[in-house]
């Protein structure tokens, strides 16, 4: 495996910005695919140390957690910083958004769809492992110890926009949606699924909901997002 794990040096980029050509390949929901069944492993045994240690990862416990050499370790990630990368990008391609189906683009296809990738999306930054890594991210990035907060914003945020915009897009050709600023849109939706979520968590408040809680609140972002954006010359007679 190449170091795809790539680490992302003096990184800045402006907030929702496309980056499909970026040469830094921000983590894509195939990225999971493209690890071997030894590295996953080894990256599920960093992830428990990463919510057990948090800043204290050493590439010497994940070796002796994973129980394999740090020799491996070197090879697969190059080093702690690239195991971090690889951890945030593995994480990162756990929230995949379903494409609509069908010739046409329907109210109720858009709908799922987004409301979909919302519910992972929650599930994704509602787990320890991303509480853990947003905690490390922001000490990282107060005291210039890594670019660790670059790449946490790099695979969260900017992977998050590279994936839904397209299918804004969609929706807008279909006259589903209405915007004018794509990157606002992003930014809304952003807002409306993640509410004041991470900071809370990342401030110790206990942010375990529910699968039944993730799915209520995706609903509810989506038809917010809709009465915002909803297309005003769309009604519901149209969804099939």
């Amino acid at each position: 495996m190449r170091h795809c794990l790539e680490w992302v040096r003096n990184r800045t980029v402006p907030y929702g910005t496309d980056i499909v050509s970026d040469p830094l390949n921000i983590a894509t929901p195939s990225f999971e695919q493209e690890l071997s069944k030894r590295q996953r492993e080894v990256l599920a045994a960093a992830l428990d140390l990463m919510v057990e240690a948090g800043d204290a990862l050493t590439m010497n416990a994940v070796a002796s957690r994973a129980n394999c050499s740090k020799e491996t370790l070197y090879k697969w990630f190059g080093d702690r910083d690239g195991l971090l990368t690889a951890i945030v990008q593995w994480q990162a391609s756990k929230v995949k958004i379903d494409l609509p189906k069908g010739e046409g683009l329907t109210l109720k296809g858009l709908r799922e769809s987004l409301e979909q990738f919302a519910a992972r999306w929650l599930a994704v930054l509602s787990s320890d492992v991303s509480i853990a890594l947003n905690r490390t991210a922001v000490s990282h990035a107060v005291s210039s110890k890594s670019d660790l907060g670059t790449i946490v914003l790099t695979n969260g945020p900017f992977a998050m926009a590279h994936r839904l915009k397209p299918v804004l897009e969609m929706g807008q050709q279909a006259e589903l949606l209405e915007f004018d600023n794509i990157d606002e849109a992003f930014r809304a939706f952003f807002g409306l699924v993640v509410r004041d979520m991470q900071i809370r968590a990342l401030l110790g408040d206990e942010v375990t909901p529910s699968l039944v809680d993730i799915d209520q609140d995706a609903a509810r972002a989506t038809n917010q997002f809709f009465a915002l954006y909803g297309a005003s010359n769309f009604t519901e007679l149209h969804a099939k």
